[in-house]
């Protein structure tokens, strides 16, 4: 008699993953918030009949099933937002944080502070402890440029909004500083002072912040016929003093001549006080630095360093009022809010040497 073997099971059967909602939609031919609506029935109703047919059959025929991070905030809020940030050692994000809790106080919410360490498992831990926690939205300083998480994060319904970054695929809502303003005024500065051959220490392409920096100052140095010469152009792993020091170490070594440097952040610009003090340079006596976002600590470097001021409060703020605009209008298409950034003179900068 044959060996009569039993049907697998669920938990046996090798693991499928599952579809996205980006998916149903293409295979639908609508876009997502129209496969979002139809999906729900409280909002089935919004769609046209034979849309929202096609794409139950649709998501159906792909087994899709609704993500859970979408469940549970439809019929009450839990008054939260939750906010992700790379680095709490950053100067950047508290003040950030602090306005965006000020704005949402005044709405009546709450907010809940994670920190990734740039750790994407991290991130994604942190998430599912936010939809545990069931927050009404989610404000993110961490996403890259190409975010391994985008498509989850549009899936949920949940409204999120991206500050200081955004990414490449610009379907999520955005509030940052004006950098193309920014790196302008800081190519201006010091090009009034009489540099031509300035440096640019920049960092991590992956992230929006520093490609479109690194991105700005070629194009501002080309409109105003500079010369923009490679081997002055270097890229820290990260906006920390110990790898802008790095960064300035590898410039340095390349031997040309600089006497102006545009930092892409201020702890950046740290690291290159440190990187050229090791090599008998001062600044602003030999070499004029540049930093980026307008840390409160700028004041407290030796020299006081010229920055780029990022509004970085109001930036938090705006988000709050945003994500209080989404909340009562969820198929608000992603808005990007450019707030405008400052040249604050300090005494990092000075004329070149004659």
């Amino acid at each position: 008699m044959p060996e009569q073997h039993s049907a697998p099971t669920e938990d046996s059967s090798p693991r499928r993953r599952r579809p996205t909602l980006r998916e149903v939609a293409q295979a639908a031919q609508v876009d997502i918030s129209t496969v979002s609506r139809a999906l729900r029935p409280e909002t089935r109703r919004r769609v046209k009949p034979e849309t929202a047919a096609r794409v139950l059959a649709t998501a159906d025929a792909l087994g899709y099933r609704a993500n859970p991070f979408a469940r549970g905030l439809k019929d009450q809020r839990s008054m939260t937002i939750g906010m992700l940030v790379p680095d709490l050692g950053n100067p950047l994000f508290p003040p950030i944080a602090r306005g965006l809790e000020d704005g949402l106080r005044e709405h009546g919410y709450a907010m809940i502070l994670g920190s990734t360490d740039q750790d994407l498992d991290r991130e994604d831990h942190l998430l599912e402890v936010f939809r545990e926690r069931r927050v009404d939205g989610l404000v993110l300083a961490t996403a890259l440029r190409e975010y391994p998480l985008l498509d989850r994060l549009l899936e949920s319904e949940v409204p999120v909004v991206l500050v200081n970054r955004t990414v490449d695929d610009r379907r999520l809502a955005m509030v940052s500083g004006d950098d193309q303003h920014g790196i302008g005024l800081a190519v201006r500065h010091l090009v009034d002072l009489g540099h031509r051959r300035i440096a640019f220490v920049g960092a991590a392409l992956s992230a929006s912040t520093g490609f479109n920096r690194y991105q700005y100052f070629l194009a501002w140095m080309q409109s105003l016929g500079l010369e923009v010469d490679d081997d002055l152009i270097v890229f820290a792993p990260w906006f920390t003093k110990d790898d802008g020091a790095v960064a300035a170490e590898e410039l340095i070594a390349r031997g040309k001549d600089f006497t102006g440097v545009i930092a892409a952040g201020d702890m950046i610009a740290l690291g290159c006080y440190r990187a050229l003090r090791a090599h008998g340079r001062s600044v602003p006596g030999d070499v004029s630095v540049v930093g980026y976002n307008g840390s409160r600590w700028c004041d407290e470097f030796n020299p006081p360093l010229t920055s780029i001021h990022v509004p970085k409060y109001d930036i938090g703020r705006q988000t709050a009022r945003l994500l209080m605009t989404m909340l009562r209008d969820p198929d608000a298409g992603p808005t990007s809010v450019l707030l405008p950034t400052t040249l604050q003179v300090r005494e990092s900068t000075a004329p070149p040497p004659a």
